[in-house]
């Protein structure tokens, strides 16, 4: 090895992000990373995306542990109870903590009581798709068949309080129509069954609706979001289409334990913006669909707060808001 390679080892050291963070408090472990979702679906995807860029940042192995159920609630019970010095994270999917709470009962968390708030990554939309032999090739017609047949129409979604069903109770109280609603074990039976024309159509998550769109088995006619989607450029959005109020964006972002310190916290922050601004990272959650958009712990708590409010508006109005 020769003196000139040892005498820019320092540096290089430096300007290594596990170099960097070995020198701060956290972590000094493993991280876990829990996903309230099963392996193979859309939140697991985009957490061990997140994981994988997060890890090569601190130097530390991030470790995803799927805790399934209850439409992620049982992972967030499992990491309000957890240690609180930055080794568990909830990678958190923005129904459980919005929707959620007020259509299943005997739930034993708070989210003002129970976590710290350490930030927004990225948003996604849901897109509206419909059977490729239903009579309707944008949402005028569409609303306009639902009024001359009231009832007709059928959306499928992943399930009683998921955020596909309630982007089409959105819809159905914004438009005064009517239309029957169809759950399933999950959006991609829901997606089979529009397909095969059992149901009429459903909102789904623009990453995983993206290829059945692109290949002509489903009709794309709007995306939830305020703007139109990236991944889908020639799909207007609802406002566009003419809804007014309808602005419907789904996010994942990460959560720890309520007693996380203050300068933990910010040490979790700045990973977060330093994995947002890496480009291979932005580049493959863009190109499913998926938005960067880092906001801060306190931003993420608003932004809670605030949906919390207008879902439980909709599910309240839908007749879907569980027992108490």
């Amino acid at each position: 090895m020769s003196k000139r390679y040892l005498r820019f080892t320092p540096l290089l050291l430096l300007l290594s992000p596990a170099f960097v963070w070995a020198n701060n408090h956290w972590p000094d472990k493993p991280v876990k990373l829990v996903v309230g979702y099963a392996a193979g679906g859309p939140v697991d995807t985009a957490a061990r995306q997140f994981a994988k860029f997060l890890g090569d940042q601190i130097g530390q192995p991030v470790v995803i542990e799927n805790k399934t159920g209850a439409s992620g609630i049982i992972a967030a019970e499992n990491v309000a109870r957890a240690t609180a010095d930055g080794s568990v994270l909830y990678f958190l999917a923005s129904p459980t903590l919005t929707i959620t709470p007020h259509i299943q009962k005997g739930i034993q968390i708070d989210k003002d009581r129970d976590f710290r708030y350490l930030g927004n990554l990225v948003e996604y939309t849901n897109v509206l798709v419909v059977n490729n032999k239903l009579p309707v090739k944008n949402i005028s017609e569409l609303i306009a068949y639902a009024k001359a047949n009231p009832g007709a129409l059928s959306f499928g979604s992943a399930g009683i309080g998921s955020s596909n069903q309630l982007s089409a109770e959105l819809l159905k109280q914004r438009t005064g129509t009517q239309m029957l609603h169809v759950p399933y074990r999950g959006n991609a039976p829901a997606m089979i069954d529009v397909i095969g024309g059992k149901t009429s159509m459903m909102f789904d998550i623009t990453g995983t609706a993206i290829n059945y769109i692109n290949s002509g088995k489903v009709r794309a006619l709007a995306v939830t979001s305020k703007e139109r989607n990236r991944a889908l450029p020639d799909v207007p959005s609802m406002s566009e289409a003419g809804i007014d109020d309808y602005d419907v964006t789904g996010w994942y972002g990460v959560v720890a334990p309520a007693k996380l310190d203050d300068a933990t916290a910010a040490q979790i922050e700045k990973a977060l913006k330093m994995v947002s601004e890496l480009p291979e990272y932005r580049k493959q959650m863009e190109k499913v669909g998926y938005t960067i958009s880092l906001r801060s712990g306190s931003q993420l708590k608003s932004r809670i707060d605030n949906e919390y409010r207008l879902w439980g508006e909709v599910t309240a109005k839908a007749g879907i808001q569980a027992d108490k």
